[in-house]
This record gives C-alpha cells, structure tokens and sequence, in this order.
C-alpha cells in the first residue's frame, strides 16, 4: 500500500469525523485506518490532526495536506476518467442515495443494466427522501430531485422532472373537470408534504403566472400514495410525470388543465464539493444521463397520449 491511498485514508477520515467511522466507511479495521494515518504523519515528520476522545481536528498543517489532497486525488481521478474506456469492467464499492418514488420505478431497471456492464462492481443503495448528509453517511453519490441551495455541493444534471395535475375520471365526472386554474379552490386537492407551500403555480399559453391556494383534502410524503388516493377518486393530486405515466396510459389518471404549464425541476447527481468523485460515480453519472436524457421517456409517453409534441429541455 502506497502513499496516495494513505493519503486517500486520510481524506476520507477528516470527512467522516472519526477514525472509526472511517473505517466503517472504507470495509477496514479500525486499527489499520489508525495505523495508515500514523504512518502517513511520520512519514512527513509532522502532526496532520489533533486527536481527543470525543473528535479529530485538523491543524493547520492539516488544513493544508487535506486541501492539496483533495485536488490531487480530484486530478488523478480525472485523469484515469478521460483516459480509460467506457466500457471498462468496473470493481470496488459505490454507495449511492436516490429518491424512493423514483428510485423504485426507474432506476431498479437502470442499476440492474448498470451491473450487467460492471458485475464486478459492489452496489448499496439507500432509498428515501430524506436529505442525507452525505459525508457523514458515507454516500458516494446521491440523486435528488430539487431546486439546488447547498453551496456545499457539486451536481450534474440528470433529467427534467416535470409535473401535472391529475385526477380519475370517476372523481372528475363527480366534482366536474376544471376550465381554469381559479376551478382547483372548489375541488379536493391531495398534497405532497414535502413540497413547502400548499399552492400550485401554473402558467398559461401566454406566459401568465397563475397561483392557486388550497387547504390539502389529504396529505402525504410518498408520490406513489397520492397517485393511488386519484386513482380512487379521492381528489386532483399535483404528481411527478415519472409516476403518473402509466396511469394516464391506461386511463385510471386524467390530466387536469393540460394547457398550462406548470414549474419543472430537474434529477441532479450530487457530491460533496470537498470530496474527489470516482471513475465509478462518473461512469453512473453518465449511464443515467444517457438513459434518460432531455426528454425521459415518460414524458415521451405522456406527449403520445396528449397527442402533442413533447420539448425537450435546454
């Protein structure tokens, strides 16, 4: 074992916070991560961390190596990503977090297709919606669909996340089909709680923001719920196209005011800026960048039932 995987050891326990959390992490004892980090600090013949029980701390040495770490590893990774084939067999560990709703109805498929190119490769995947912190988890990776804030964070584009609002014929045949976006404050509106405001913002054919207001008929925190409570007829929901399209394909969920357009989002793949993103995490990227694309086919199936055209994103 050489310098740079020490030096990778060391990266990865001033991220984690603790050596044994680090081991846990990189599958090793406890006592060789230890060993690897003492090693490394007489091998420079100077002190990188300052060690307590409760924490680790980087001194200001420490600051410097982890800084010059980051950016040599992060060079040396881009390095083996531009030279090598895409197609090489991948192997080692990849932990990745994805959206649960999503996760379950698009990226099952997509992961399996994934380890049929790379079966050497050893895949965890943490479903939720939750946001994970993704040092202190260990996550290599993770897909979040959201208006990225967190300054803290590196992410690619995945695919457009787009939505509209949904309803089973029997529900629209009891309460009536809205004409207008005004109509929703009449009907009983299925919300998902994670969204911040119980509103909807729907823009017409000439650009016009419209902003509806409700009081939620039922609430929920899983996408898949919702879509089920339409189906039975328990009111308009505002849902994802990725889980709606089946539904409006077989006819059980009718588009509501398909002529306005409503906000779109988008599936970013997110990593820690301070940390160097593997070949393996840079070959998923781009698998799932590829198999969705601008215009998923989801969207696709929802413009051939509209029989209208679908854009593709920018």
């Amino acid at each position: 074992m050489g310098q740079l995987e020490d030096m990778q050891i060391f990266v990865r326990v001033v991220e984690a916070g603790s050596i044994t959390r680090a081991a846990e992490q990189l599958g090793m004892a406890k006592s060789v991560v230890s060993r690897r980090l003492s090693g490394l600090e007489q091998r420079l013949g100077i002190s990188l961390i300052q060690r307590s029980t409760r924490h680790l701390k980087l001194n200001d040495h420490g600051q410097s190596y982890y800084q010059r770490s980051l950016a040599i590893l992060d060079d040396i990774n881009q390095l083996n990503h531009q030279t090598s084939q895409q197609n090489t067999a991948l192997s080692g560990s990849l932990h990745v977090a994805v959206p649960l709703s999503f996760g379950l109805s698009h990226l099952n498929s997509a992961f399996d297709a994934f380890m049929q190119l790379h079966p050497q490769l050893q895949l965890k995947i943490s479903l939720t919606d939750s946001q994970q912190d993704l040092v202190a988890e260990g996550i290599d990776l993770a897909l979040r669909i959201a208006e990225l804030k967190d300054s803290s964070l590196k992410a690619r584009k995945i695919t457009p996340i787009n939505f509209l609002l949904v309803a089973s014929a029997s529900y629209l045949q009891r309460h009536g089909t809205p004409q207008h976006p005004e109509d929703l404050k009449q009907h009983q509106i299925l919300h998902y709680s994670n969204l911040p405001t119980t509103n909807f913002i729907l823009f017409d054919s000439k650009g016009l923001r419209h902003q509806v207001n409700y009081q939620p008929h039922i609430s929920a925190n899983n996408g898949d719920f919702l879509k089920d409570m339409s189906i039975a007829g328990h009111g308009i929901s505002f849902s994802p196209s990725f889980i709606a399209w089946r539904s409006i394909a077989t006819g059980d969920l009718v588009p509501v005011l398909p002529q306005y357009r409503t906000p779109s989002l988008y599936a970013w793949a997110i990593y820690p800026n301070t940390r160097y993103l593997s070949q393996r995490a840079r070959l998923l990227i781009d698998f799932l960048c590829q198999r969705f694309g601008n215009n998923p086919y989801w969207d696709q199936a929802i413009a051939q039932h509209l029989k209208q055209p679908a854009e593709p994103h920018s």
